[in-house]
């Protein structure tokens, strides 16, 4: 079973909300972007992290554009579930970019990172890191991996957006090179459903989209639990 929620922005009230519980150790909840606990690398986030780590359900999660990159590449990349992630703690990992997974049975194509709209008001290595933004070699290897997959995978797992998407939630408006990337995907592939964090809203756009914010998605079907422990 696969769990799918967006930002969590480092807030660890996400973790108590009772549809969790159903998880089992072969499970997994999936964030999609702003996992925000890898940012000040202080006591207490080690902390959090190995306390994450210690939940019974594998805990994944993509980039986002609220990460601190320099302490993310500290940790090892290693291969698990047929792609490359970086282990944080436990049963913690980050699923990196352009990666086609097996979790749970099911076939998942991850790809993290975005860009920030306000760079200008934000300082490079303290709020906001370049690496942020995917690669030409990370873009390359992800279409290579969906080849090798048959162009066929059960769910993608982003933070940005294809730009068929952002434009209809947001209107024409700006695109950045990896919502047209995306797009490029869309068009090439068959899935079942495609989940987006970026946004910060809980919708579900017919048939197989869902932006996901502070909601949990069962990825097999079109629940969003909403409700949350105090």
């Amino acid at each position: 079973m696969i769990y799918i929620t967006g930002d969590v922005h480092a807030d660890f009230s996400r973790f108590k909300n009772p549809a969790l519980k159903k998880l089992k150790k072969q499970d997994a909840l999936i964030i999609c972007g702003d996992f925000g606990f890898i940012w000040d690398g202080s006591p207490k986030e080690r902390k959090l992290l190995k306390k994450i780590g210690k939940l019974p359900y594998n805990v994944l999660f993509v980039e986002g554009t609220h990460e601190n990159y320099d302490l993310l590449e500290q940790y090892e990349v290693s291969e698990w579930c047929g792609g490359k992630t970086r282990l944080i703690s436990g049963r913690l990992r980050q699923l990196m970019r352009g990666q086609v997974f097996e979790i749970a049975e099911k076939t998942v194509f991850a790809f993290g990172g975005g860009q920030t709209e306000d760079i200008y008001e934000l300082t490079e290595g303290s709020n906001w890191w370049a690496r942020e933004i995917p690669c030409g070699e990370e873009l390359a290897e992800g279409l290579e991996n969906l080849e090798r997959a048959g162009n066929k995978v059960d769910f993608v797992v982003t933070y940005e957006p294809p730009s068929k998407m952002q434009d209809f939630l947001l209107g024409d408006g700006d695109r950045n090179h990896i919502n047209t990337y995306l797009s490029e995907i869309y068009e090439k592939i068959e899935f079942k459903s495609w989940f987006f964090g970026k946004l910060h809203m809980n919708k579900l756009i017919p048939p197989k989209y869902y932006a996901v914010y502070d909601g949990i998605v069962t990825a097999d079907n079109t629940k969003i639990t909403k409700k949350k422990e105090k």
